[in-house]
C-alpha cells in the first residue's frame, strides 16, 4: 500500500480539523448531513452525466492504482531480459517459445510472442507502442474522472451555500439564530472545496504520475524485446535497459554489473592458469 497517500490526506484532514478546533471551534460544527448530502450527492451525479457507464466503472481500479500500485520491481524485470537476450542469442528466438506461455506479464508475452513469429522489428515495434499508448490513455482517462469531480465539488459547496442562505433569509423572525444558521450554510462551501483540494485533485495527480511511471517501465521492457529480437549483446542490453532505471535502483544495477564483470574476470583468470 502507498503510504505517503494514505498519510497525506490523513495530514491534511488533521491540519483543517485540528486548526478549527485550535480557535475553539467544536466538532458539531462540521457535521452538516444536508451539506454532505448536496456537496457528495451532486459532485457524483456530476460526474455520472459527464462520463459514460464504462469509463465509471474504472473509478474502483483507479482507486486501486492510486492507494494499492502495483510496483514494478525494476532490477529483476532487467535480470529477466538479460537472461533472455542470453538464451536468443546463443539458441535463436525460437528457444524463446517455452518462456511465453507461463510468464505473468502480459505485455512481455504479447512482445515476445511478436518476435518469436518473426515480425518485422519495426512493426514490433508499433504494434508494442501501440499498447502502451493504450494504457496511457486508459490511465488518462481515470484521471480526468477525478479532475472533474474537483471542479464541480466546490462550486455544489456554493449551490448548498446559497441554498442555506434561502432558507436563513426566509425566516427572519427570530435574529439571534441567523449566525448559527449562516455558519451552517457555510459548510457546504468548506465540504466543497476541501474535498477537492484534499481528495479529487491529488488523486488525479497521483494517477498520471502512476501512468508516468508504468510508460516509463514499459518503454524500458520494449527496448528489451526489441534488442531481443535484434540479437544484441545481453551485456550491452543491461546498460541499455539500465538508462530507464531511477537513481536509487541504478546504483543497485552498477553494483551487479561490477559483481559480475568480477565474476567474468576471475573466470578468465583462471581459465588462463
Amino acid at each position: 500500500m502507498d503510504q505517503t497517500t494514505s498519510w497525506g490526506i490523513l495530514a491534511a484532514l488533521a491540519a483543517l480539523i485540528g486548526g478549527f478546533l485550535w480557535e475553539g471551534g467544536h466538532w458539531e460544527g462540521l457535521i452538516e448531513k444536508t451539506a454532505l448530502l448536496i456537496v457528495f450527492g451532486g459532485t457524483f451525479a456530476a460526474v455520472a452525466v459527464s462520463y459514460p457507464a464504462s469509463r465509471l466503472r474504472q473509478i474502483p481500479e483507479s482507486l486501486k492504482t492510486v492507494f494499492r500500485p502495483a510496483a514494478p520491481d525494476v532490477p529483476a524485470r532487467i535480470d529477466e531480459l538479460v537472461e533472455l537476450a542470453t538464451i536468443a542469442r546463443r539458441e535463436g528466438v525460437l528457444a524463446l517459445e517455452n518462456k511465453i506461455a507461463d510468464h505473468p506479464d502480459a505485455f512481455i508475452r504479447n512482445g515476445l510472442q511478436i518476435v518469436v513469429d518473426g515480425t518485422d522489428p519495426e512493426l514490433s515495434r508499433q504494434i508494442l507502442e501501440f499498447e502502451i499508448d493504450a494504457v496511457e490513455q486508459r490511465m488518462e482517462n481515470q484521471s480526468k474522472i477525478f479532475e472533474s469531480a474537483g471542479g464541480y465539488a466546490p462550486t455544489m459547496g456554493i449551490i448548498g451555500t446559497v441554498m442555506g442562505l434561502i432558507h436563513v433569509l426566509s425566516n427572519l423572525a427570530d435574529p439571534g439564530s441567523l449566525g448559527p444558521a449562516i455558519a451552517v450554510a457555510f459548510t457546504a462551501t468548506l465540504y466543497g472545496v476541501a474535498s477537492a483540494n484534499i481528495l479529487y485533485l491529488p488523486v488525479a495527480s497521483k494517477i498520471r504520475i502512476r501512468a508516468a511511471d508504468s510508460v516509463q517501465f514499459m518503454e524500458m521492457m520494449l527496448e528489451g524485446i526489441l534488442a531481443i529480437q535484434a540479437g544484441e549483446n545481453p551485456a550491452l542490453v543491461r546498460k541499455k535497459l539500465t538508462a530507464f532505471m531511477h537513481t536509487e535502483e541504478m546504483s543497485f544495477a552498477r553494483k551487479k554489473e561490477e559483481s559480475e564483470d568480477g565474476t567474468e574476470t576471475e573466470q578468465t583468470q583462471t581459465k588462463r592458469a
